[in-house]
């Protein structure tokens, strides 16, 4: 399984930037200053789009690592010897999230060969917006001939909000 730790800074850059533009909306009411309106709402302005940056930052941080998992498991399939690609015979079942945070998603093999196989499967984990937030492989050992393997893919990190999971590969050796 392929580990990198992408960090949720997201919701908390969008959370940091709302309670700034409060903060700078509310003082114009209250303070002994004798601040606009209008210049309240320059510095909310400012301060959320300061924010809004860090948001983007965090995000194309996210995304990288997110890519950067994908190549490590595209490698690591690579690797396997004898193998034969096999995403026709996986099927996956609703994401779900843990009761830690984690996202899962049941795994479902099809072994079309006679003899007793293994299989590897990337699963891509992604946002509401189809963007890629995590990636896993899973192994699922020995599957008799003709018959059918089930394992769980489970995310490496919590994954706030709705989540989708979808084969990108898989190798039968």
């Amino acid at each position: 399984m392929a580990d990198v730790a992408v960090t949720g800074g997201v919701g908390r850059g969008l959370a940091g930037a709302a309670l700034v533009a409060m903060a700078v909306l509310g003082s114009a009411g209250c303070s002994g200053t004798q601040e606009s309106a209008s210049d309240a709402a320059s510095k909310a302005a400012s301060a959320a789009q300061s924010a809004g940056a860090e948001v983007s930052a965090a995000a194309s941080k996210a995304a990288g690592a997110a890519s950067s998992a994908a190549g490590v498991a595209e490698n690591k399939l690579d690797e396997i010897k004898n193998g034969v690609e096999a995403k026709d015979e996986v099927a996956l079942g609703e994401p779900s999230a843990d009761s830690e945070g984690y996202v899962k998603v049941p795994v479902t093999v099809q072994n079309t060969d006679a003899a007793k196989k293994s299989f590897a499967v990337q699963v891509n984990f992604k946002d509401e917006s189809g963007n890629k937030v995590d990636t896993v492989i899973v192994t699922i050992d020995d599957v008799a001939g003709k018959a059918t393997g089930r394992g769980t893919a489970r995310s490496t990190h919590r994954l706030p909000g709705s989540v989708t999971a979808e084969t990108e590969r898989a190798v039968r050796y």
